[in-house]
């Protein structure tokens, strides 16, 4: 079961309940992960506000829709919708022009710019951070080798000041709340701030391993691996595309991405292309897999807890925020190379043993990823960090 870090005695009462909460998100133009969390926030503070540079209404869930959204000025710019990414060294100011000046509980969630806000003095502000920004800091070089010159010009000036801009806008946050000990590590590096860490939730009621006869299906009847994720170069895709080009063994590949393309057209047969694939699909490609590759060195990785709590191991690159979600020999396996070989030694080994990873065991561990155990431990990081505000305004 995972541990989140609420240190916190939550039997406390002693606070009253916060007046207007403000939520502040860095875009909202699809449902992902970040947006997924901003949902269990908006659980915690029904009726929060919500800010954001740019909405897309048809493109969110119809509970962050109901909300009342104030996009920055970006999202009234030419095409902002779309290319939002393009107006980033704008997204600062922007933040920074945001009234928040009502609100005496600030929630942040931070990927892109987001934390950067303007608070009251007397009014706390949590972040709770998927990453700081990948492309501006350990993620650099290799965005910058994916522009023409005269971008990756321009690229090393924008990311320059917008790291000067992160750092210092790191002060205003109250109390820093990480995805993982991986991201936790990355604040504490980049920001030179402790993080307190709360593992993402999982949809546990859409996620789960029962199969078309009520009970899990055994690993036996399990006839392919299976990789889900965007398509983009850090998600190693074609690792996993390249490890099955030399096995005898299916291989389904879900997801889209600038990489598509290329790795369609050089799939070996043995290599399954979806593409996208809706979530009512999803449970059942969980739960008819062998196990989920996971080559990537994420953040945290909604992903593999997904596949577990199907029943489904995963093995999964043995850095980043997997280490936080995937057990050794019970739940998956690690590979310590992102190279075709380590990865091929790894599926050799699972397919060695089997038998050994029970769906049963390994959908009971993934429990421990769901909604209830999320709004619990961040609403004790965030009355935490309330008291010790009000504390120190106190002792003033």
């Amino acid at each position: 079961m995972p541990e989140d870090s609420a240190a916190i005695d939550i039997s406390k009462t002693d606070l009253a309940p916060p007046a207007r909460v403000a939520l502040v998100h860095y875009w909202l133009v699809g449902m992902r992960g970040g947006e997924r969390v901003l949902e269990e926030m908006l659980r915690l503070y029904p009726d929060a506000d919500i800010f954001t540079h740019v909405v897309d209404r048809a493109e969110i869930s119809a509970a962050l829709a109901a909300r009342p959204i104030t996009q920055s000025f970006v999202g009234r710019l030419p095409g902002a919708r779309r290319h939002y990414q393009k107006y980033l060294g704008l997204m600062p100011r922007a933040l920074e022009e945001l009234d928040l000046s009502a609100y005496d509980l600030v929630l942040s969630s931070e990927s892109g710019p987001a934390k950067g806000v303007i608070t009251r003095p007397d009014a706390t502000h949590v972040c709770y951070c998927h990453s700081p920004m990948r492309y501006i800091w350990d993620h650099y070089a290799a965005t910058s080798a994916q522009l023409g010159w005269l971008q990756r010009k321009y690229f090393s000036h924008l990311a320059h000041r917008l790291r000067q801009w992160d750092t210092s806008s790191a002060a205003r946050v109250d109390h820093f709340v990480a995805n993982s000990r991986f991201v936790a590590g990355r604040i504490g590096h980049t920001y030179r701030r402790d993080a307190a860490v709360v593992h993402p939730p999982v949809d546990l009621d859409l996620y789960g391993p029962a199969g078309t006869g009520g009970t899990p299906v055994p690993q036996a009847d399990r006839g392919y691996y299976l990789y889900v994720s965007q398509l983009v170069p850090y998600k190693r895709a074609d690792l996993a595309i390249d490890a099955f080009r030399g096995l005898d063994l299916p291989l389904k590949v879900i997801g889209q991405g600038s990489e598509y393309a290329r790795l369609a057209q050089n799939a070996p047969g043995n290599v399954q292309m979806l593409g996208r694939v809706g979530d009512d699909r999803m449970p059942d490609l969980y739960r008819g897999a062998r196990a989920l590759i996971f080559p990537a060195e994420e953040d945290f990785g909604i992903v593999p807890v997904e596949a577990m709590a199907c029943g489904t191991p995963v093995l999964a690159y043995g850095r980043g925020g997997a280490l936080d979600s995937v057990v050794s020999g019970q739940t998956g396996l690690f590979f310590s190379e992102q190279s075709v070989a380590s990865l091929q030694a790894i599926i050799g080994d699972f397919e060695a043993r089997r038998d050994d990873f029970d769906p049963v065991r390994i959908a009971r561990h993934a429990q421990g990823f769901g909604a209830d155990r999320f709004r619990a431990a961040l609403q004790a990081q965030i009355d935490g960090a309330r008291r010790r505000h009000r504390d120190r305004f106190a002792a003033v």
